[in-house]
């Protein structure tokens, strides 16, 4: 179920909002999964089908039903963040998520997470380990682990999630899915519980490019309540050709990459290679340790204080209310010096300037998703190392102000899926989409462009 599918089933009436949603809501309701925390009352859901049919058929999102990560307010419904004790009843939806609805999107609930964001597993929850929709074996990623899977299994063709470290990218790639993170403020965080506020992104999870570019079209404003935000860049910064023909793609050295002696995964990433050669565009190897030393500032560095800035004191005053991996991390900030954070600035202003060469000599950066897959029991062996493994190619990114878009790449060998990132500066989120797009074949008619919302090309 993609959006430009139910928006043609709806224009050739072989489809109709109530129904659709209905269908959507009877999936969640009826989840043997542990993927959903909380559903929006039916009677809610009724009263803004009835509103929908009297407003205007052509609204970008008519009927699309979608699913909002449970660290998102939604007006009326409990915002939990995966901890009861923190829950609370907003009175106003998050920016996101009225923009949205005023599009003519229908909410279906809140969605399971790693607690307080702080995770890239999905397993630090109290509501039960969300696992991958491709092999129940395997964990979903997190902390968006809850949206990635009800976009995977067909319940929504959209969930919203949120991104810091990878957390809407990693579960993307762990369900063969797509997980877009926009440049920083380009999507409003007003109504998000914050995990490190300077860093945090509102991720879009959706079965296809096409559907994120035009959710993106969507959620993408100024907003005046967020100190964070950013207006979206001229319709022209970084644009790429027509059909993207020719792109520059940079490519870590071969040397610098890791997949943790899973040779399944590796493989599939050679392959990824070839398809830049099929495409017509132009591979250059670049340095990544510049990236990864940033990478390592994200938990190794006083960034962790953001962490404790946001609900430390919720979690120092309620210790047993808290996952005790969730706890320990966010605490591990409290007593950061101001000297360290200064520091760490410092030298991440260096680090982006060492990277920009980068941008300089190719249109975007592709890397894998993340090393390799785990299995439940073995995230269990090692939760704190093995989380940090699936952050290796994404914990950048933010820090850097980068954009990236995860997509399927090859399937592997043993039929588990296997992601991609495409990553590019800040402001260049059209173009990302246009290379994601091509990467994807979503092209000719499924392809649509920037003026009705879908992907430029």
């Amino acid at each position: 179920m993609t959006i430009a599918q139910l928006l043609a089933d709806y224009r050739d009436g072989s489809a109709d909002p109530p129904q659709v949603v209905a269908r959507a809501y009877e999936r969640a309701a009826g989840a043997a999964e542990p993927t959903w925390i909380s559903l929006v009352p039916w009677s809610a859901i009724k009263a803004w089908l009835a509103q929908l049919y009297a407003a205007r058929t052509d609204l970008p999102l008519y009927g699309i039903p979608f699913a909002i990560k449970d660290n998102i307010d939604l007006a009326g419904v409990p915002t939990t963040a995966a901890c009861p004790a923190f829950a609370y009843r907003p009175m106003q939806s998050a920016f996101a998520v009225a923009r949205l609805m005023a599009a003519g999107a229908i909410p279906i609930g809140k969605t399971n997470m790693d607690q307080f964001a702080t995770g890239l597993t999905g397993t630090r929850t109290p509501h039960g380990v969300c696992s991958s929709a491709a092999d129940p074996r395997y964990v979903a990623g997190g902390s968006s682990s809850g949206s990635a899977v009800v976009v995977a299994d067909g319940t929504v063709p959209v969930a919203l999630g949120t991104d810091t470290a990878g957390s809407g990218r990693v579960p993307a790639a762990f369900n063969g899915i797509v997980g877009f993170k926009p440049s920083l403020g380009r999507i409003s965080t007003h109504g998000v519980v914050p995990a490190c506020r300077s860093l945090d992104c509102v991720s879009l999870l959706t079965g296809d490019v096409d559907g994120a570019a035009r959710v993106l079209a969507v959620v993408s404003a100024r907003d005046a309540d967020d100190p964070y935000s950013r207006a979206p860049p001229p319709e022209g910064c970084r644009r790429l050709p027509r059909g993207a023909a020719g792109a520059r793609i940079a490519v870590p050295r071969a040397d610098q990459l890791t997949f943790c002696g899973d040779r399944v995964a590796k493989a599939a990433w050679s392959h990824g290679l070839r398809r830049i050669s099929a495409l017509g565009w132009e591979p250059v190897e670049i340095d990544l340790e510049p990236f990864f030393e940033a990478a390592r500032m994200l938990y190794e560095g006083p960034w962790i204080a953001e962490r404790f800035c946001a609900v430390g004191q919720f979690v120092a005053d309620h210790p047993g209310d808290v996952d005790p991996i969730v706890r320990d991390v966010i605490m591990g900030g409290r007593d950061r010096s101001a000297v360290e954070v200064f520091a760490a600035q410092h030298r991440l202003a260096e680090l982006r300037r060492v990277t920009r060469p980068v941008w300089e000599s190719a249109d975007a950066l592709l890397a894998p998703t993340a090393p390799t897959l785990f299995t439940a029991a073995e995230i269990a062996e090692q939760p704190v190392a093995r989380n940090a493994v699936l952050g290796t190619y994404t914990n950048f990114v933010n820090l850097l102000d980068l954009c990236a878009v995860a997509v399927p790449g090859a399937r592997r060998a043993d039929s588990l899926p296997f992601g991609v990132s495409f990553i590019a500066p800040a402001g260049a989120d059209r173009s990302l989409l246009t290379l994601a797009a091509h990467w994807s074949d979503e092209h000719g008619d499924r392809a649509r462009t920037a003026e009705d919302g879908g992907v430029s090309v």
